[in-house]
């Protein structure tokens, strides 16, 4: 019989972590973060875990060669299983974003879901699978920016695709090892990410009043602040988050370059994919969420934890 724990391993439920922030970050950025953004994480949430439980279904002839010890081909979870688990959670996933979202939600999270599947049956392994992974992400941003004017999220959604397009370039040498010359790229693309989530156009974070959500926020600079040091903090807060990210997943990168061996590609693959709530807190404190994207942020270590006891790669 199946266990929780083999589940939680078919879905990596500890990478789950690093899906809420897409969606507060795309809110902030649209000016609409608020009691919503809550259940359209939920949503991509299950999304996710249904796009891991495909992705091992896709990958269970190669798994049974090169990680045995996965649940399918270890045999703890049937092929049919994890296909059942997949088509659930998408179907969940869809229902919950359209409830909490409407029509709004509901056209973004139908291309998200098919970008999801797309990339697991057939893009992931061609020239084309980091770009689609990436796309997956950036629709992943812009669900949560749906209740208002989604194409405010845009900068914040290509900064998350384009931290995205290196985990994935990364994550495809996991077995074989890399040359050093791949991760100097992402290493460059990863500064060139976390510059612009410092830069990004600051916007207020604060949901309109009901009936108003797509009223146009204004900008934080044309309120004056009464506070000159609450200023300077929120100033701060965004390279201060950025700097993490950097230290956090750049520093991998950096190992990896000095010594590209398979393992410590899995562990920047890990670091990149754990350290992602660190770059969408940054996102979400340059929109003016100071607060909620610190919080966001928190996930970062806390993925770290989990991922020591269940891989998320």
């Amino acid at each position: 019989m199946t266990s929780l724990a083999d589940l939680a391993e078919l879905v990596r439920a500890p990478a789950a972590l690093s899906v809420p922030g897409d969606l507060v970050a795309g809110a902030a950025a649209a000016g609409v973060l608020g009691p919503r953004t809550a259940g359209l994480a939920g949503a991509s949430v299950l999304l996710y875990w249904a796009g891991m439980a495909a992705n091992d279904w896709a990958d269970r002839g190669l798994d049974a060669e090169e990680r045995p010890e996965r649940p399918i081909p270890s045999g703890r979870i049937t092929p049919a299983a994890a296909a059942g688990v997949a088509a659930g959670l998408t179907a969940a996933g869809l229902g919950l974003a359209a409830a909490v979202g409407g029509r709004r939600a509901a056209a973004v999270a139908l291309p998200l879901a098919a970008t999801i599947w797309g990339y697991d049956l057939a893009a992931k392994n061609t020239a084309a699978g980091p770009a689609v992974m990436a796309a997956c992400r950036g629709l992943d941003v812009l669900l949560g920016a749906s209740p208002g004017r989604p194409v405010r999220a845009l900068p914040a959604a290509l900064t998350v695709a384009a931290h995205t397009w290196t985990v994935t370039a990364l994550s495809r040498r996991e077995v074989s090892g890399a040359d050093a010359a791949l991760p100097r790229r992402t290493l460059a693309g990863t500064a060139l990410v976390a510059l612009a989530a410092t830069t990004l156009p600051r916007r207020t974070a604060v949901s309109p009043r009901p009936g108003a959500a797509t009223a146009s926020p204004r900008p934080l600079a044309a309120e004056p602040s009464p506070r000159p040091l609450a200023g300077m903090v929120a100033a701060a807060l965004p390279v201060g988050l950025a700097g993490w990210y950097v230290a956090r997943y750049g520093g991998a990168q950096a190992r990896v370059a000095a010594e590209p061996t398979a393992g410590r590609v899995r562990a920047a693959v890990g670091a990149g994919i754990t350290g992602l709530p660190s770059l969408q807190g940054a996102l979400t404190a340059r929109a003016g969420a100071g607060l909620v994207g610190a919080l966001v942020a928190l996930a970062a270590p806390l993925g770290g934890r989990l991922a020591r006891k269940l891989s998320p790669t």
